[in-house]
């Protein structure tokens, strides 16, 4: 993966990204972020119908129409012990809000998505879609109590972020969904309809369902909605749940889900049968497998688990190679 800062005939920075396996040019990025392409017949407000498909790739979402029903599910286990002293290195002296491995794992994420771009892709109504956006989202408890509401936290990645800006980005989000006087706007959509008669909210949701399959749900009303992010995140090591399985849904576009599992340490073995006890983390990858395929996929773990392993490149905008053979 290759991207080129250039300007555009307004005179506007773009950075274009390349497939440098493919030598083609698969995203056109504005400075904020934005996919650019000129939207032709066929595209989403939210992404662009790809066309150029092999045949598989076009038949089988015909075939098998439901993306809950074509899940993949990918269980890894990682290292951490790199991790750990990268972030003993980061919070030394640091007073404020301190860096974990909840941002190292959302910045890995995005960072794979952004450097293998199929694994941003999205299927409604038997079509596949490339997202005109990368963003991930999660859920905030606003405080760890049973009566305690949740929030949902949405986060609009660029390519030129890095951990610091992704850092940032996760201290403001989850300072405003802590507060208990405010709500996101999905929420307050969803209070909405909750109190609309049920005969009513029936026939409007079934509304919403058919406005969703064609790309038309207005934005405010899924403007944090985890549904339609590049990939959910569900930390359930903060509340001392293991890592598992998570279904996808139909409803939304979002067709890649990641449970993170408590840390714990656990035995790793050397090539000669030593053992030693590590702090380790689980992951759960929940992917459409109608995206992309197996070899793929395997390719777009292996990077993530470069990135966990290697913390430091983090550091590093988004969009810059990764060498990781």
């Amino acid at each position: 993966m290759r991207g080129t800062v250039c300007r555009d005939t307004l005179g506007q920075s773009v950075t274009v990204i390349y497939d440098t396996y493919l030598y083609e040019r698969i995203s056109l990025y504005g400075e904020n972020g934005i996919l650019m392409s000129a939207k032709r017949f066929g595209d989403r407000k939210d992404g662009r119908l790809l066309r150029d498909l092999d045949s598989m790739h076009i038949i089988v979402p015909h075939i098998l129409p439901n993306r809950a029903d074509n899940e993949a599910f990918i269980s890894e286990q990682l290292d951490l012990s790199a991790a750990e002293e990268y972030l003993a290195r980061r919070n030394e002296g640091n007073e404020g809000y301190k860096y974990n491995i909840f941002q190292l794992i959302v910045t890995a994420m995005l960072r794979t998505v952004m450097l293998r771009p199929k694994m941003n892709r999205f299927i409604v109504n038997n079509n596949i879609y490339e997202r005109n956006e990368l963003t991930a989202a999660f859920v905030v408890k606003k405080q760890f109590s049973d009566a305690s509401g949740e929030a949902l936290a949405f986060i609009h990645a660029h390519p030129d972020d890095t951990l610091d800006t992704v850092h940032s980005e996760i201290e403001r989000i989850v300072t405003e969904c802590r507060d208990v006087k405010k709500n996101d706007a999905s929420t307050e959509s969803m209070n909405i309809i909750s109190k609309i008669p049920r005969p009513v909210m029936r026939i409007l949701l079934s509304f919403m369902r058919f406005l969703d399959r064609h790309g038309w749900v207005p934005k405010g009303l899924i403007a944090s909605d985890p549904q339609y992010s590049t990939v959910m995140l569900s930390n359930l090591g903060s509340i001392k749940l293991h890592a598992g399985y998570h279904h996808l849904t139909n409803w939304g576009t979002n067709s890649f889900f990641v449970v993170i599992g408590e840390k714990k340490k656990r035995p790793f073995y050397d090539d000669e049968g030593n053992v030693e006890m590590r702090m380790s983390i689980d992951l759960g990858l929940t992917v459409d497998e109608r995206i992309a395929d197996g070899y793929y996929f395997s390719r777009s773990v292996r990077l993530m688990r470069h990135l966990l392993e290697n913390p430091e490149l983090l550091e590093q905008p988004l969009s810059k190679e990764v060498d990781y053979q």
